[in-house]
């Protein structure tokens, strides 16, 4: 029997597990309710592909990197990937990620706690004449079935523009442009 797919539906059929007929092996049978971590339920994303800037030096929200997502279960996991690319004309640059109001994934104190820092350094650093990533991924325990939103949140230091999706000095057409997200799957647990 030939594979087929079935988009509209989300089926494959034609599909033989062990010589097995369609439909004999069910999720029940893949060990997903047996305690063990169980398939991904959801996957929401956010992406910005225009240019934002901030002159902040405080922590704000990164408007448009942010996901709304309701889990299916307070035992549910989060795997959260941050993908960010900022650039600036000599400041420090420093992210965070946020469920709700509350920081998570960042360093202690001691220093600025954040997810990430890096530097523009005026005409020698990479923020300069690059957009450097900044992000990571973080598996996040909820503990709620209640809506939650994840943020990305940035500031500076000194007294420069920070740019997202672009360089600091945007040179045209040396300095290309770049696109940022956010991505939130939910696994069951």
């Amino acid at each position: 029997m030939a594979l087929t797919l079935n988009g509209s539906a989300n089926t494959i059929g034609g599909l033989a597990v062990g010589g097995l007929n369609d439909g004999v092996v069910q999720l029940a049978d893949l060990g997903a309710t047996t305690g063990k971590n169980g398939p991904i339920l959801q996957i929401l994303q956010a992406v910005k592909t225009d240019v934002a800037s901030t002159t902040s030096s405080t922590f704000a929200a990164i408007s448009g990197l942010s996901v709304d997502i309701t889990p299916s279960s307070a035992s549910s996991k989060m795997i959260i990937t941050v993908d960010t690319k900022i650039g600036n004309a000599g400041a420090a640059a420093y992210i965070k990620l946020v469920r709700d109001s509350t920081d998570i994934y960042v360093g202690d104190s001691g220093g600025e706690s954040c997810l990430q820092q890096t530097y523009g350094g005026s005409d020698t650093g990479e923020g300069y004449y690059g957009s450097p990533f900044m992000g990571g991924t973080y598996l996040d325990s909820p503990s709620t079935a209640s809506q939650i939103t994840y943020a990305v949140h940035w500031k500076r230091e000194n007294s420069v523009t920070l740019y997202l999706n672009r360089t600091g000095s945007d040179s045209d057409p040396y300095d290309g442009r770049s696109a940022s997200s956010i991505t939130v799957m939910e696994v069951a647990a």
